[in-house]
């Protein structure tokens, strides 16, 4: 387990304000439409934490760095306390937003469990519940994995071989379906970028992870 201060994050980073702003700021200033935030390659690999971009729901891409890292989840803290918590690359819950993931259930047969074990149409069926507009909303979900071909990113300076997959998410009862993408350090199996949505095809969300968790 490790916990970061923010002071801290603030004297290892010149500008913390501009780059690491809080989630919750960056959803009411989706509408001005500010530049995304940019770390430096220098300043990515200076810190001794582990760090992402975030994109929340289509808004501003910020800078943020692993506060905790516990019983397998990564718990990504923001300056106002926002967080958003990862298992295997997908995101779990957060706190803070608007509206927040509250809880996805079977999570061990999560096939992100074993990300280079994936094969096609690999399937997976659990129960999300989130908030929408303030109201609480539950509902199961059925996912099937399929392929696309494979890339090459750069992430902090360093190139990624990833496979990437492409889940398609549907909420039976709600009439309502979304697309997920995992982008699969081909090597570490870990998730390095990824293109989600929270739940019931509502609040977008996108990771990148700069530099990845220690194991």
């Amino acid at each position: 387990m490790r916990y970061l201060p923010l002071l801290l994050l603030c004297l290892l980073l010149q500008a913390c304000t501009q780059t690491q702003k809080g989630l919750g700021e960056t959803v009411k200033l989706a509408l001005l439409g500010p530049d995304d935030v940019q770390v430096s390659d220098e300043q990515i690999e200076s810190l001794p934490y582990a760090s992402m971009y975030l994109r929340v729901n289509n808004g501003q891409q910020i800078f943020v760095v692993l506060g905790f890292d516990e019983n397998g989840q990564q718990k990504w803290i923001t300056r106002d306390q926002s967080m958003v918590v990862t298992q295997h690359g997908r995101v779990v819950k957060t706190l803070g937003l608007s509206d927040n993931l509250l809880e996805v259930n079977n999570l061990q047969q999560d096939p992100l469990t074993a990300p280079l074990s994936l094969t096609e149409g690999a399937s997976w069926t659990r129960t999300l519940s989130w908030t929408e507009a303030g109201k609480f909303r539950s509902a199961t979900a059925t996912s099937r994995f399929s392929r696309l071909k494979d890339q090459v990113l750069t992430l902090g300076g360093n190139t990624v071989a990833c496979r990437v997959w492409q889940e398609e998410v549907e909420l039976p009862a709600e009439g309502k379906s979304w697309t997920n993408t995992f982008w699969i350090d081909t090597t570490s199996g870990q998730v390095r970028q990824s293109q989600q949505t929270l739940g019931g095809d509502y609040f977008p969300l996108e990771t990148t992870i700069l530099k990845p968790a220690k194991s």
